[in-house]
């Protein structure tokens, strides 16, 4: 593994993949700060710039844009009350009250170092954890894989914010979509509507850019006028005292093994592991009475947390060909333009590219450490560019981006009805995760699952031969049922409170 992780020190260091990493990363932090964009939004708009750069340039690129908007997410949050993703949301509890109270200057720097000590550990937990994980997975046989598949949906519904049935009904509508074209196994075309153009399907990649770029833009367009909090852009000197950092450092250290964890589930994210390391911090910190009034343990914890998810999102998608978050699902469509099959054979096809991209990882959050702390005050100015400039310029990337996948006007058309798709998905409340994922993957478990039915000969036992299949099914249900057992906890709760 270090000998792996050296040769990937040697190539991430070359000339090119060092640019583009601090390019990555910068966009990265800038697009966080942004509220209403964030990492998914950024790698979906850059996807078609990454089709002409090699496959681990292109990856170091993406993952670059992804860990760098948990780093700039906070941003915002910070100085204006409004996080820039979801996983920043935890960042506004505690520091804009720091905010208020004159302390910009110590929340901002505790975030940075937070996301570096965070972001750091993990990868160091990722580097060894991902080989032995995709050696295991090499077991997996086709009803391994199904089962692995059921589980990943159900897991994506039931963590997915809001109600579980908006979420099961957004991973059916991906489902559909993922059925479109002609079926290789038989030849039929299947909801084609006699249109040649959509005989190959309708592109994942198109879908997107769609649904996250197009989407968002639409969404935050009604939102233009509404009036901004004014962005503190004049700072002392952007650090912490040695008593601050003594008080989280501890907390940073609680919280980035719970986020790197809650990363690894498929359909979790960033945004519950900040929650839920924030809850634990204020429940187990000597000082949790003040969470929420100014501490800045509240904002160590959450942003510690985040940057680990985020990290730990990446090795389900790298060794199982699941995406972790909202985002690696978009990265998981890239890898397959990229030629790259994610998923155990990975490490040993790409071996090359997985560890340029884990020792890229590494040296961004360095870099990234170092512009956020001196290049803070001139980082958060991004926050006055008008929208109106922003969101034509993103349309623009958007429409450029998609025809230069087939030079095909009909994919320009896709891409406005799943922008409306996207932006009335926003309007209703529908989590997009579960329809991006059934997307990408729909039809690869749809190919598996007639496979394990033909090597079978017919039988379904086949996807309960094995003990890796059984534990499979086993989480799939507990995860389906998560939902509703936190439900009757919560109304139990709330019934005792009551009497």
């Amino acid at each position: 593994m270090l000998g792996d992780l050296l040769a990937g020190f040697v190539r991430a260091l070359s000339f090119s993949n060092l640019g583009f990493l601090l390019f990555g990363g910068t966009l990265g932090t800038i697009l966080g700060m942004l509220p209403g964009l964030g990492p998914a939004t950024g790698v979906a708009v850059l996807l078609p710039l990454t089709f002409i750069l090699p496959p681990d340039t292109a990856m170091i690129t993406l993952a670059g844009i992804y860990y760098g908007a948990m780093y700039g997410g906070s941003r915002s949050s910070i100085l204006i009350n409004t996080p820039g993703d979801g996983a920043a949301i935890a960042a506004t509890f505690d520091g804009y009250p720091m905010t208020e109270k004159g302390e910009a200057e110590s929340a901002l720097a505790m975030a940075a170092i937070a996301s570096f000590i965070g972001g750091i550990i993990a990868v160091i937990l990722m580097a060894f954890l991902s080989k032995p994980i995709a050696n295991f997975a090499i077991k997996f046989g086709s009803g391994e894989m199904f089962a692995l598949m059921i589980f990943a949906f159900s897991a994506t519904v039931s963590i997915t914010r809001g109600s579980p049935l908006k979420g099961l009904m957004s991973l059916m509508f991906g489902l559909m979509i993922s059925t479109v074209g002609q079926d290789l196994q038989t030849g039929v075309f299947r909801y084609t509507f006699g249109m040649t153009s959509l005989q190959s399907g309708v592109d994942f990649l198109i879908v997107i850019i769609g649904v996250y770029a197009m989407g968002e833009v639409l969404y935050n367009f009604e939102l233009i006028h509404i009036a901004v909090k004014k962005v503190q852009k004049t700072f002392g000197r952007i650090w912490v005292t040695m008593d601050q950092f003594k008080r989280c450092i501890i907390p940073i250290l609680r919280s980035t093994p719970i986020g790197f964890i809650i990363g690894v589930l498929p359909g979790s994210g960033g945004t519950l592991g900040s929650l839920v390391a924030y809850n634990t911090e204020k429940q187990i910190n000597k000082n949790g009475d003040q969470f929420g009034k100014g501490a800045i343990e509240g904002v160590a914890a959450p942003e510690a947390a985040n940057n680990a998810a985020a990290t730990g999102a990446l090795i389900p998608l790298l060794t199982l060909g699941i995406p972790g978050s909202g985002t690696t699902a978009v990265m998981l469509g890239a890898l397959m333009m990229l030629g790259l099959k994610p998923g155990p054979l990975l490490f040993e096809q790409q071996s090359g590219v997985v560890w340029a991209l884990i020792a890229s990882m590494i040296i961004g959050n360095l870099l990234l450490a170092i512009i956020n702390l001196p290049f803070a005050e001139i980082l958060v100015r991004v926050l006055a560019v008008p929208k109106k400039i922003l969101f034509t310029l993103i349309i623009g990337l958007a429409f450029l981006g998609t025809y230069t996948f087939n030079y095909n006007i009909f994919d320009l058309y896709i891409l406005i009805v799943f922008g409306i798709i996207g932006y009335l998905m926003k309007k209703f409340d529908m989590p997009i995760t579960p329809m991006i994922l059934a997307v990408i993957i729909g039809g690869k478990t749809e190919n598996i699952f007639r496979r394990a039915l033909q090597i079978s000969r017919g039988n379904i036992g086949i996807f309960f031969d094995s003990w890796i299949s059984i534990i499979l099914w086993g989480l799939a249900i507990l995860s389906a049922s998560y939902p509703f057992v936190i439900s009757y906890f919560k109304n139990k709760k709330e019934s005792s409170k009551e009497s």
